[in-house]
């Protein structure tokens, strides 16, 4: 397992390598003893497999905040994203910036997303299945958005958005977001 790190301090990439003969392949996914090297004692209590229907769709950006504030480890299982993460934590050289990269079924990618960062994705094919794994539990009374939109944070999605949900369409944007919402 190889670590390359992203512009947002905290979240990398992980790029696996599988082993496989005549009969198929085996793909480590996560391993503590290579992890520590990037983050020490991580742990993941919740883990969830997230299936989108339709390219174009847009999930996010969804971070949960303190004192639930987690970090997540993303892979994609079938399909194609663009995943994106955006840098949320006050005092950040990188406040406000995003990060993406495509994860795909035969990239062998899979990325890490700490505390404080939102995250979202653009489902690039039909059928995209995600892998999730979560430092901490769910806790609703800690969920937090923000717009997919957002002039000022400024992604470029590859497609023309479609599919949001209803909640999604109504996030605030980073300069209406309460100050205890930011990291």
């Amino acid at each position: 397992m190889r670590f390359d790190a992203t512009p947002l301090r905290g979240m990398w990439v992980a790029q696996t390598s599988p082993r496989g003969d005549e009969r198929g392949r085996l793909t480590r996914l996560f391993c503590a003893d290579a992890f520590a090297s990037i983050r020490k004692d991580l742990r993941f209590v919740q883990v969830n497999h997230s299936v989108t229907a339709l390219r174009g769709t847009v999930r996010g950006l969804h971070w949960q905040r303190a004192p639930q504030a987690e970090a997540k480890l993303i892979r994609c299982l079938r399909g194609r994203v663009f995943d994106v993460a955006v840098d949320l934590r006050a005092g950040s050289p990188t406040f406000g910036c995003w990060h993406a990269l495509e994860l795909s079924d035969d990239n062998e990618r899979e990325v890490f997303i700490p505390e404080g960062c939102a995250h979202g994705f653009q489902a690039l094919s039909d059928d995209v299945h995600l892998l999730y794994q979560h430092t901490v539990a769910h806790a609703p009374a800690c969920e937090a958005g923000l717009r997919h939109d957002d002039a000022e944070v400024g992604i470029a999605w590859p497609l023309p958005v479609a599919g949001l949900s209803k909640r999604d369409r109504h996030l605030p944007t980073l300069r209406e977001l309460p100050l205890e919402f930011v990291a």
